[in-house]
């Protein structure tokens, strides 16, 4: 029987020594690390993430604003919105949440982004960086992911570890990640030949793919520490990525859905911002 990965509990460790480091950088440089989040339209389930992170930025002592823009916002209003931050000394990190609406061109969004605030980790620069070994601003949910895996116990070195999905958001990232870590890295997609059986070798599974329980317990080593990123809402419920029920009759370790990587995204974004600060300050 598999231990659980508690991502709450980990997630409040981690927002506990951010919000430690925000009062030390305030008491050195008399600077209030602040996160600027822009949201365009009324999505829902964006507005919620967006007020989530305005919560949480005030839960550590952070500012957190959120620029609320009409959907018919065009696109050049939206990249000088963009430009106007970057120029903007107090703010430290810069977040657009996405998806934006379908006539606006997300990737020239992020671009416009300064890689020094790009604390969602998705400029090409901050990519780039991960993939030479530079230091930059890691996607938040991979490095969540990295420190679920951490907290095990278990040595990643040496280890084999699958990564399913090749998202730049997360499957790219982490498995970028693992390797800098020494595992030996197999990254899995949709054709991916006799996928089950090549994630039966994994010490290290993670499964981000978005389909529901699709990785089921004869795919799992015996032992595996296994990280489930997938979020899908099934019948009122969210299910994750990996049977969960199966699977951990097999896994050493592993995360529920929900309770696992979704907590840790908003706190390493937080952690994210104040690395954006001391860096600036």
């Amino acid at each position: 029987m598999a231990l659980i990965i508690d991502g709450k509990a980990i997630a409040q460790e981690v927002r506990a020594e951010v919000a430690q480091g925000v009062a030390q950088f305030k008491a050195e440089k008399g600077i209030t690390p602040g996160l600027h989040v822009i949201l365009v339209g009324n999505d829902p389930a964006s507005e919620t993430y967006v007020r989530n992170k305005e919560l949480a930025c005030a839960d550590v002592g952070m500012h957190g604003v959120a620029h609320r823009l009409p959907e018919s916002t065009d696109q050049a209003t939206l990249e000088r919105l963009v430009e106007e931050l970057n120029a903007d000394g107090a703010v430290h990190g810069i977040l657009v949440q996405l998806p934006l609406p379908k006539h606006l061109d997300a990737l020239s969004v992020l671009a416009k982004i300064s890689a020094d605030k790009d604390v969602d980790g998705l400029h090409q620069i901050s990519a780039g960086r991960l993939l030479t070994g530079y230091e930059g601003f890691v996607p938040c949910t991979p490095r969540g992911i990295m420190r679920l895996i951490e907290s095990t116990g278990e040595k990643i070195a040496g280890k084999e570890a699958v990564v399913i999905g090749r998202s730049n958001l997360v499957g790219k990232p982490v498995s970028l990640l693992l390797l800098n870590q020494n595992a030996t890295v197999t990254m899995c997609h949709s054709r991916t030949r006799d996928l089950a059986e090549v994630a039966r070798r994994a010490d290290i599974l993670v499964a981000a793919i978005g389909k529901p329980e699709f990785v089921t317990g004869d795919m799992i080593k015996p032992g595996a520490i296994v990280i489930d990123v997938g979020t899908t809402r099934v019948d009122g419920k969210l299910k994750g990525d990996v049977n969960f029920e199966e699977a951990k009759e097999k896994a050493g370790y592993i995360t529920p859905v929900p309770g696992g990587v979704g907590p840790m995204t908003i706190a390493m974004l937080l952690s994210n911002t104040l690395l954006a600060a001391r860096r600036h300050g």
